[in-house]
């Protein structure tokens, strides 16, 4: 009996919501499809009286306030969007990648052909290019730091190497070259030396460089400072000293070299002179060595070496 009025209560109580959900939903409708009210407007004093009928085919507009319509009938729509996990992401970069890595060492258009040499007045551009060995190489293997030291190793009278790679398959070498003053002939050979002391190969002849014959080697000019420059072959002492014994030469001589001795040359009037290995006063030698000529001269005395090594104790040496 309690059950039968339970069950009869609970179906009154959904028979009364389904009821007011009924007639909630009539009043949405109703006030839904109410026309708007007609709008009317004032015309002036002064124009025209003429009233336009509204045309037949006007179309009404409604005001729906669908917040008050039941949620239950109301459905929003959802656009599915790609996913893409990060494996996708990933394989398509290794492809760009893997694709830009193979046209960069595989375009021709990206492969050296020759260096362009800038600054050079001994070197030529065949030189550079024999050592360099670019042709054909894709520009991204190329790394100028090691460029320009094989330059340098290879070339000692390059003072400073600096390499410029730009797109698509552009180098250029920019050099700066060391100057030769001397000429050194030495064991049936010869070298060019620069200011510094720095011998090379000479390419091609000078006919301005001071000849010097060497009957003995010289002693080592000293070390160098940065390891990519070479050894000075001679002391930068020695150059300056050649050159200003350079201006004293009787023409056609060469100045001879002795260790011992220094550098002298064989005077036209029958002997050899030697005037030392340094710079030190030099004009003050060569004054010294022509007052000495001019005294033995007058005192009918034909030696066979002068020394002017010190300009405060010459001396002279006859033929044994």
């Amino acid at each position: 009996m309690n059950e039968n009025k339970e069950l009869s209560r609970s179906e009154l109580v959904r028979l009364r919501r389904e009821k007011e959900n009924t007639q909630r939903i009539q009043r949405v409708v109703k006030e839904a499809t109410r026309p708007m009210p007609p709008v009317t407007t004032r015309a002036k004093p002064n124009a025209a009286a003429s009233k336009r009928k509204t045309p037949r085919n006007t179309r009404r507009r409604f005001q729906i306030a669908l917040s008050k319509m039941p949620r239950t009938h109301i459905r929003s729509i959802s656009i599915p969007r790609p996913r893409f996990g990060w494996r996708f992401v990933s394989l398509t970069l290794s492809a760009i990648f893997g694709l830009a890595l193979y046209f960069a060492f595989n375009l021709p258009q990206l492969r050296v052909t020759a260096a362009q040499v800038v600054g050079n007045q001994i070197i030529t551009p065949a030189d550079v290019n024999s050592v360099l060995n670019l042709s054909g190489q894709s520009i991204f293997t190329l790394t100028p730091a090691d460029l320009e030291t094989r330059l340098r190793l290879n070339f000692p009278e390059l003072v400073s190497v600096r390499v410029e790679i730009s797109l698509p398959n552009l180098v250029t070498v920019h050099v700066t070259e060391r100057n030769p003053v001397v000429r050194w002939e030495q064991g049936g050979g010869y070298t060019w030396v620069a200011e510094d002391g720095v011998a090379f190969k000479p390419r091609g002849e000078k006919p301005e460089l001071i000849p010097v014959v060497a009957e003995s080697a010289p002693p080592a000019g000293g070390s160098a400072t940065d390891p990519l420059n070479p050894a000075p072959f001679i002391s930068t002492d020695m150059v300056l000293a050649l050159k200003g014994l350079a201006g004293h030469v009787p023409p056609g001589m060469p100045i001879l070299y002795d260790v011992r001795m220094g550098f002298g040359w064989n005077d036209p009037r029958g002997w050899r002179v030697y005037f030392g290995a340094t710079s030190n006063d030099v004009e003050l030698k060569m004054r010294v060595y022509e007052s000495l000529v001019e005294s033995l001269t007058q005192r009918g005395i034909r030696p066979e070496l002068i020394n002017v090594t010190f300009p405060t104790a010459p001396y002279y040496r006859m033929s044994q």
